[in-house]
């Protein structure tokens, strides 16, 4: 017997994953299965074994063969190449310095833990975020600062929240980060999009939004951007601030992984309107503890009071714990040196991730080139879909990101790809992008297939 019988299950196993076939579906006969494949009975039977041992298929005596469950196989963790969470790598977690913190700041902070805190964040902690803060050219006071219980509540609360200009629609890059869609699905926010590829944004059509969406702001990844990986220079920022002044609209900037800039000359967009133009925002989930939920954001002084109403409605203070052990941490100076290490270690890996691409993806098939941070886009060719890819690549345990979700409806894309590095294993990048590309190519080369397999099933 041939290995035609391979190419069968691979067949069955693509339709599985493009959702062609779904769990209870019928599978073509033996007969209709040999006349498409130009094989005998005895190849498709012995496909359909092998697929039942693997508990994808099961047989009903003269009614034929059908299709167990969706296509997803259990794993061990060792097996996994986890190329779509995207927290901080665990391998370089400071967990016993951070304990040592805790310790300190329950120690510290006795009286805070057992009543309620500061609104707006520890006095004491802000004072440490302003000073750390100037190392990313942000210059403001503690005043300014609230802390906020990670950003993607800071995001939620300002799509909700009026701002002084008086305008009510938000505009968004596209694509763009999927907790902030979120927010403007759930709050039912008029949002429109600009496109953003490695090259930037038009200005024009930048200007032309800005004139007449009446947009309340901008919400903007200046930085290692979720999820292409692109970078604005400092006089696209510089641009993009002045026309927001020009049109009275406010940009929330998300620099969640400015700290991660390889380039010390590279700028927020806050440090070309420091006055109160742009919104702020500083995680320090994805490069320190997830768990501590803690977030800064710097805002004007005339929407700290309406920021805080909105957020004490939400939760009343965030963690008295988290704040005081991060305010130990930042003002022990570890933070600095934690910091040192993550940058080369994300660094190494996007390296290596662009290396593995360059030699091995398909050639019709591209990839964004950031200098860091932990995502890269890969635009697939035009009939390889990313939720194809994504389902054929999980039953090796190697799991992606289809990135369709982080498009506004009217901007949607079905091919792209998001690569995360952040807790991939450095030894396993090369392989990963090895299966990818197998995968990539395997689909775009059946292409031809998919006319006489849909009359297969509907027959």
């Amino acid at each position: 017997m041939s290995s035609k019988y391979i190419e069968i299950m691979e067949e069955i196993k693509l339709r599985l994953a493009d959702g062609a076939l779904i769990a209870g579906s019928k599978l073509p006969s033996v007969r209709q299965m040999s006349e498409h494949f130009s094989c005998s009975k005895n190849t498709v039977i012995k496909a359909y074994e092998e697929l039942e041992k693997e508990h994808l298929i099961y047989s009903v005596p003269k009614s034929g063969y059908f299709v167990v469950n969706e296509f997803q196989i259990a794993t061990n963790e060792n097996d996994v190449i986890d190329f779509l969470s995207a927290g901080p790598d665990k391998n370089v977690m400071p967990y016993v310095e951070f304990q040592h913190c805790m310790n300190q700041a329950i120690e510290q902070y006795k009286e805070e833990l057992f009543t309620y805190s500061d609104q707006q964040g520890l006095y004491t902690l802000r004072v440490q975020v302003v000073k750390y803060l100037q190392n990313l050219q942000v210059f403001t006071q503690p005043e300014r600062v609230v802390v906020v219980s990670g950003s993607q509540q800071a995001l939620n609360l300002l799509v909700s929240m009026p701002f002084p200009n008086g305008k009510n629609n938000i505009l968004i890059e596209q694509p763009t980060y999927f907790g902030f869609i979120e927010s403007i699905n759930l709050h039912q926010a008029t949002t429109f999009g600009i496109e953003l590829s490695m090259e930037g944004i038009d200005f024009d059509r930048l200007e032309y939004i800005f004139r007449n969406n009446d947009i309340k702001f901008f919400y903007i990844i200046p930085r290692f951007h979720n999820p292409l990986g692109h970078c604005y220079s400092n006089s696209e920022k510089k641009k993009i601030v002045e026309l927001a002044e020009k049109y009275d609209v406010y940009i929330v900037e998300d620099d969640f992984l400015g700290d991660l800039d390889p380039n010390p000359k590279s700028d927020p967009l806050f440090s070309f309107d420091p006055s109160g133009r742009v919104i702020y925002i500083k995680s320090f989930s994805k490069i320190f503890l997830p768990g501590l939920r803690i977030a800064t954001v710097v805002l004007p002084t005339l929407m700290i009071n309406n920021f805080l109403r909105y957020k004490f409605s939400s939760d009343f203070n965030s963690s008295a714990l988290s704040q005081g052990a991060l305010e130990i941490y930042l003002k022990s100076g570890m933070f600095n040196s934690h910091l040192k290490k993550v940058k080369e270690v994300y660094r190494t890996k996007m390296h290596i991730l662009q290396e593995a691409c360059e030699l091995l993806l398909p050639a019709n098939t591209h990839f964004s080139k950031p200098t860091s941070g932990f995502y890269l886009s890969i635009s697939l060719p035009e009939n390889v879909t990313a939720k194809q890819v994504a389902h054929m690549l999980n039953e090796q345990h190697i799991y992606v990101d289809d990135a369709s979700r982080m498009f506004l409806p009217e901007y949607k894309k079905e091919n792209l790809l998001r690569i995360c590095i952040s807790q991939v294993n450095e030894s396993q990048i090369k392989l990963g992008v090895e299966r990818l590309a197998h995968c990539i190519a395997l689909i775009d080369s059946r292409k031809n297939y998919s006319t006489p397999w849909v009359s297969l099933y509907r027959g």
